[in-house]
């Protein structure tokens, strides 16, 4: 398989030869690749292909070792690692929610940079997310679905311009699944984010992404319309 890509026309992130070595160990090797605004991306592959490597190069919370990333044609490395995590917001495999109330943990990044979430603005946020009028619950009560939740209004609330999902919904049963992606496809479409999501699962990629690229030993092998990269349709 080899990578066969149309330039986008403005792209919203862009990786030029990204990589990322340690050790002497090739976690990512020159991935090249443009994501538009309005566009989900799905990265799929096998265990220990990079793609998780690969996502966590995008708001530095790991470094590359060479290539760079353009967030709306500007070098990554020139915004301050804060600045480029509001932009660049992650949802992870697992909830890390901070203990405390819903609402509390959903102003918390606009806490950080001395803005305070009126609860008007909290409360639009957790209905967007499906949760609403529970501002005031503490997060020990939630349900995992509930609590990845939370954290895509978390993410939400620094108002990004990228999405990364680190297989978000891998550890949720079926129902939850579909009602995570339902959300992310509305806020995406809405916002015209640019998205990016791991996942192990084709069908789940199927569903969400126009564009999947696969990931093999660190490096980008294939890219392209999903119903053609993964033969579903």
């Amino acid at each position: 398989m080899f990578a066969i890509e149309p330039l986008a026309a403005i792209a919203g992130l862009e990786t030029r030869y990204l990589s990322r070595k340690v050790a002497g160990r090739v976690l990512v090797q020159d991935v090249s690749v443009q994501v538009s605004a309005g566009e989900i991306l799905a990265i799929v592959g096998p265990s220990g292909a990079g793609k998780s490597s690969f996502l966590r190069l995008l708001n530095r919370l790991d470094e590359p070792t060479s290539g760079t990333v353009l967030l709306k044609s500007q070098d990554f490395r020139s915004i301050s690692p804060q600045e480029l995590r509001r932009r660049i917001g992650m949802v992870m495999q697992t909830a890390y929610l901070f203990p405390g109330t819903i609402a509390a943990n959903v102003a918390f990044g606009p806490f950080q940079r001395g803005q305070m979430l009126a609860p008007v603005q909290v409360e639009r946020l957790l209905e967007r997310v499906g949760l609403p009028g529970l501002a005031d619950r503490d997060v020990s009560n939630l349900s995992g679905g509930e609590a990845q939740r939370v954290a895509l209004a978390r993410t939400l609330a620094n108002e990004p311009e990228v999405l990364l999902l680190d297989e978000p919904t891998s550890a949720l049963d079926d129902a939850s699944v579909r009602g995570i992606e339902e959300l992310i496809l509305g806020i995406v479409r809405e916002r015209r984010m640019t998205c990016l999501i791991v996942t192990h699962n084709r069908a789940q990629a199927a569903r969400l992404a126009e564009r999947t690229m696969v990931m093999q030993a660190g490096r980008l092998v294939a890219i392209g319309p999903t119903g053609e990269i993964l033969h579903v349709g």
